[in-house]
């Protein structure tokens, strides 16, 4: 933060050096023209930077829960293959790791989701997929099949884990400070900057400047409304884990 003070310090201190030495030239004007070229640099440049800032809050976020939407399928897919492969396991131990798999499932839905949207994970969620691990890896396979069965549920919940990982950064993952604070601090100075300028619209001139005013404020709350990828427009639901709960109940009554 000490740095981006010290950045904005040593521009201002440039423009104010530079606007010093050139007043001691004979032959430059003075620019108090609210159309003049100072202005007019001015303004456009405030309005691409305020399109560059607000370009970043938007892409980011938007990248970020496609992302994890991604993610979550493929959580749910990995839960769904262990499902199945447990089929090959001793029977006790595929009927309780099945229902472990049910629960898990369903706790994320349930009790996981809700907290994701502040940027939380359940403290629980993690150790409910290590009891799964623990369970399949205490097994004493007595067949080859039960052997390759054992090798194949733990590989789909060592990526169940891993996913569950990538979901934990998803959650959390938010754009820069910097940014979100830099589009609403650009947003604010193009709304302001004509009459910074020393422009005074009056009448229907006026009109374009509120139109534009109500368009930067509701774009500048979309960046912040959409910053976590599991809250707002851009949330991702828990529809993959759903789909993995009627997936379960399929599957056993297939068998």
């Amino acid at each position: 933060m000490l740095a981006y003070a010290l950045s904005i310090v040593a521009a201002v201190g440039v423009v104010a050096l530079t606007a010093l030495v050139f007043r001691k030239v004979k032959n430059a004007g003075e620019d108090r023209d609210p159309s003049g070229p100072s202005a007019g640099h001015a303004g456009a440049m405030l309005s691409a930077m305020f399109l560059l800032v607000f370009a970043i809050a938007i892409i980011v976020p938007w990248t970020t829960a496609d992302s994890a939407r991604l993610n979550t399928q493929a959580e749910s897919q990995a839960a769904v293959d262990a499902y199945w492969a447990a089929s090959e396991l001793p029977a006790t131990a595929s009927d309780e790791l099945r229902k472990g798999l049910r629960d898990y499932m369903a706790f994320v839905t349930r009790d996981e989701w809700p907290l994701m949207s502040e940027g939380k994970m359940h403290p629980l969620g993690g150790e409910r997929v290590d009891e799964l691990r623990g369970l399949v890896q205490g097994l004493k396979p007595g067949t080859d099949d039960e052997e390759d069965a054992k090798a194949a549920v733990l590989q789909h919940l060592s990526s169940m884990s891993s996913a569950r990982a990538q979901r934990t950064a998803d959650a959390a993952a938010r754009p820069p400070d910097g940014v979100l604070h830099l589009t609403v601090l650009t947003g604010v100075l193009v709304v302001l900057f004509p009459f910074l300028a020393g422009a005074r619209p009056r009448g229907l001139a006026i009109l374009p400047l509120v139109a534009m005013a109500g368009l930067l404020g509701f774009g500048t709350y979309l960046s912040w409304d959409i910053s976590r990828a599991f809250a707002g427009p851009l949330a991702v639901a828990p529809d993959a884990f759903q789909g993995a709960l009627q997936e379960f109940i399929r599957i056993s009554g297939g068998m």
